[in-house]
Parts: structure tokens; C-alpha cells; sequence
């Protein structure tokens, strides 16, 4: 499993989320309550990005059309989605934050 850097700690808003990109692939990290989860940033309903929506409870909202997911799981919450988006490991090492996005990692969201 390779994990890489991707940002600071810092750099994510608490109870926010930042896009960001790796390894090719975009990537909203989301910060809540000392934790950080990764989801694929683009919506699994309208192909906009998830980054640029906004986080409730332990879901982000698609500003889009308004689909939430899932925070850990990336499983739609509520419509128009009804397909989850990847999510991928996230490891913190002091002020750094990075991501694995180790095919292993994503089988069962069907990301290869």
C-alpha cells in the first residue's frame, strides 16, 4: 500500500472539505472531529465536484443537485445519487495528511 502526501493538516478547514489531486485522480479530503476521510471528488449523479459542496453531520452535500454522501462509506444518503463514490485510506503523520489510492483499498467501491 503506497500512501503520498497530499497536504497539511492545517490546510483542511474543521468540519470542512478541500479538493485536491492524486496521483492524476481528484480527491476531497474532508476534516470532522480530528479525522480525516477521502472521498473520489466528483459526483457519482452529475460529474461535478464534491469539494466544492459543503459537509453536514457526517455527510457532503453535492451543491449541485444536492446528493449526500457518506463521509467514511462514500454510499449516497440521500438522492438524486444512487451509486456511492471511492473512498480511499487516509493516514496522518504529525501535520501531514496522505492517501492511499492502492487498488486493494477501492475494490469493494469498485474503483480499480
Amino acid at each position: 500500500m503506497t500512501f503520498v502526501k497530499v497536504c497539511s493538516l492545517s490546510d483542511i478547514p474543521d468540519s470542512g472539505v478541500v479538493g485536491v489531486e492524486v496521483e492524476g485522480k481528484p480527491v476531497a479530503l474532508v476534516r470532522k472531529d480530528g479525522e480525516v476521510f477521502a472521498l473520489h471528488d466528483v459526483c457519482s449523479h452529475a460529474e461535478v465536484r464534491l469539494s466544492e459542496g459543503e459537509v453536514y453531520d457526517d455527510t457532503l452535500e453535492c451543491w449541485l443537485h444536492g446528493s449526500c454522501f457518506d463521509i467514511r462509506s462514500g454510499k449516497p444518503t440521500g438522492p438524486p445519487a444512487v451509486r456511492p463514490v471511492p473512498v480511499y485510506r487516509v493516514k496522518l503523520e504529525g501535520d501531514d495528511v496522505l492517501v492511499s489510492l492502492d487498488s486493494a483499498d477501492n475494490a469493494e467501491n469498485g474503483e480499480s
